[in-house]
């Protein structure tokens, strides 16, 4: 007889009360299959009825160990446990059951019991009501939790133990890393209630609240742990990043360099400065030099004495070898950028290694993967270990594509591992690194008499833009002009929070006034960073009922948004650069003004390439009568609309052929310089 049809008939005498004959058929099952988890938690059934509660034990150990993610084989241990006296194992198990199966009212209980037992009488009351409301009809939970009302809880857990609160808050991490968000926030919750002063529980919640656009709330839960412990700079990590995403510049900024000043050797803490510099009103870009030398002295110098000499072969024609350093080959933002490059390189002449950080892989992954003739995953390196990685691979030339962003791998530039290296894409600025050698911009982003002192690496211009894009999508279509149907001009703009500071509202308070009925388009998360907009239109006697707003949604979603919109309203100082691209490939044209920062300067190199001179303002009335004229005239308007994105697709930025060639040619050059050096 097979194992199956075995074990079906040993199931169907345990249903016909022939227990003798069951465990029989059981035990023969585990002789030929010591390894079928069912037969050995039917056993234990079968031990517990008989009373034989250490054999059932036995039973559901093995059974947790053939399939330690069943929850039922779990919770059914757990309370075995538990009626043995073995309270301590118990409720691990417990919490491993529910963190596997949340829903599992019955491990929920069992939990609960396990507390009461214990004497933690609050902890068993927050479980009971937990139990109750995953199963109403489980009415044992409800008379416990009424029996338990007016009970006083055991004294604290013994030094070195967990306490329920943290063992329920243990839970909630287990299922917030887990991706199960909701589940994870009442356990959390729960802890919170046993325990208010549990900083990462408040942190974990905030984290919570910020993942779902809640970003009021999340700001209240980061406030609220940093009260608890003023050290906890995970929450304020978390706090800064919420205010940045509600657009509340000052409150960040002062945040950003508290967290330098508190934890001045965090290369990472300091690198988020340095990134979000250049998003704030008065920033020059000797202000953000100064600060990269800073972060340069502090964080990159102490590692010189670990750079070694390259035996790089000098021979200024041979197939170079070149590296890029990205946690981003994903279905990124740089996705848009990087294919059109990888997709067209010449690897007779260049040999392409990509040495990636993805945490997880897309299809775009695999599409980059495949134009690469090396491929390194190098997430779990840390950075000397990438950097000699990197010398090993004898990598000519080394290209950072992140600089300062999320995932940043400066630290291994920093150990010098190739012999010439530069940084592009992440955004154009300065790293500060000394051991950056140059970086790309282009003729419109820094003009030929522009001060490059600003930057500690050498720069080095393309000759036409510093991007080159793809959207990697054809649809969705370009629409008909908006204003056409509606009878009104709609203004946009779906840049991040962080860009849209006040004077950039003031500014359009402005533009609306000048244009009257028109209307904004404006992606900001619901509350107070609605509220902040609302607040300054108000001021300005511009109706705030003319605003509309948007929610951050998947890229398709997000392009399609751009059908509604006729004109779109760039930002300042630092402009739109990807989205800019993106509403140009909608049809959309951007007036944006040119600044005196090299991020403020994108609008410019993208309407310039585009051969649209006319969409550059050089001051704020500039920019008011270049929005104005675009909408006092829908035929003009239209046309442009309709024609964008051929002339999107015929300019330099979306040559991929020609942007390859142009790059290509840089790194042939800074080689052959490297060659002639001594």
């Amino acid at each position: 007889m097979a194992e199956t049809s075995l074990f079906e008939t040993a199931v169907q005498f345990h249903r016909a009360g022939d227990v003798d004959r069951a465990e029989r058929l059981y035990r023969r099952v585990l002789e030929r299959e010591p390894a079928h988890g069912d037969a050995l938690f039917l056993l234990s059934v079968l031990a517990l009825q008989a009373g034989q509660l250490d054999e059932a034990a036995s039973h559901l150990e093995r059974a947790v160990r053939v399939a330690p993610n069943n929850a039922f084989y779990l919770s059914s241990l757990g309370s075995v446990y538990r009626s043995l006296g073995r309270r301590s194992e118990a409720v691990p198990v417990l919490l491993m059951a529910v963190a596997r199966k949340p829903d599992l009212a019955e491990a929920v209980f069992n939990l609960a019991l396990s507390f009461e037992e214990q004497g933690e009488s609050a902890a068993a009351a927050e479980c009971y009501e937990r139990a109750r409301a995953l199963d109403p009809s489980l009415l044992q939970a409800a008379e416990r939790l009424a029996r338990l009302k007016g009970k006083r809880d055991a004294p604290a857990p013994p030094a070195g133990s967990m306490s329920p609160a943290e063992l329920l808050a243990a839970l909630g991490e287990t299922l917030r890393l887990a991706g199960q968000a909701n589940e994870a926030a009442a356990w959390y919750r729960a802890a919170l209630k046993l325990n208010p002063r549990l900083a990462n529980a408040h942190t974990a919640l905030g984290a919570i609240h910020a993942d779902a656009g809640r970003f009021d709330k999340a700001i209240d839960s980061f406030r609220r742990a940093l009260e608890i412990d003023q050290n906890f700079h995970v929450a304020r990590g978390y706090l800064a990043t919420a205010l940045d995403e509600s657009g509340r510049l000052e409150e960040t900024q002062a945040l950003y360099r508290q967290a330098v000043a508190l934890r001045p050797d965090d290369a990472n803490a300091h690198s988020v400065l340095l990134f979000n510099m250049p998003f704030w009103p008065g920033v020059t870009a000797s202000d953000i030099l100064e600060e990269s030398r800073l972060w340069n002295e502090r964080h990159a110098r102490p590692l010189a004495a670990q750079t070694k000499p390259h035996e790089n072969e000098r021979a200024p024609e041979r197939r170079l070898r070149i590296g890029y350093v990205s946690p981003d080959f994903q279905t990124h933002v740089q996705s848009l950028f990087t294919i059109p490059l990888f997709q067209h390189h010449d690897h007779e002449r260049f040999e392409i290694f990509c040495y990636s950080s993805v945490d997880n892989p897309t299809s775009h992954t695999d599409r980059i993967r495949g134009y690469a003739d090396v491929w390194r995953e190098v997430a779990t390196l840390d950075d000397a270990a990438l950097a000699e990685l990197i010398r090993r691979d004898q990598i000519d030339i080394l290209v950072d594509l992140t600089m300062h962003m999320i995932g940043r791998r400066l630290l291994a530039f920093a150990r010098k591992p190739a012999p010439v290296q530069l940084c592009w894409l992440a955004y154009p600025g300065t790293t500060g690194l000394e051991t950056m050698d140059y970086r790309l911009s282009d003729p419109f982003l820094d003009l030929p008499d522009a001060d490059t002192g600003v930057y500690s690496e050498r720069t080095i211009r393309l000759p036409d833009s510093f991007w080159c894009y793809d959207p990697l999508t054809d649809v969705p279509e370009v629409s008909a002009l908006p204003a056409l149907a509606t009878g009104s001009i709609t203004f946009g703009c779906l840049n991040h929070s962080r860009k849209i500071n006040d004077g950039v509202l003031r500014l359009w308070t402005t533009v609306l006034t000048a244009v009257p009925q028109s209307r904004l388009l404006l992606m900001a998360p619901p509350g107070n960073a609605r509220e902040r907009v609302r607040s300054i239109f108000k001021k300005a006697r511009v109706n705030p009922e003319r605003i509309e707003f948007v929610e951050r949604c998947g890229r398709l979603d997000y392009l399609s948004r751009y059908r509604e919109i006729d004109v779109c309203l760039d930002t300042f100082p630092y402009n739109g650069h990807t989205t800019s691209l993106d509403a140009l490939w909608m049809g959309v044209p951007t007036v944006t003004l040119a600044g005196a920062t090299v991020a403020s300067r994108a609008g410019l190199s993208q309407a310039m390439n585009l051969g649209l001179p006319e969409l550059i303002a050089s001051t704020p009335e500039e920019y008011v009568r270049i929005a104005s004229s675009l909408a006092a005239d829908l035929t003009p308007l239209s046309e442009l609309r309709r024609t964008l994105r051929t002339r999107l697709q015929q300019s330099p930025l979306m040559d991929g052929p020609r942007f390859t060639r142009n790059l290509e040619s840089v790194y042939r050059d800074i080689w052959r310089r490297f060659c002639a050096e001594k």
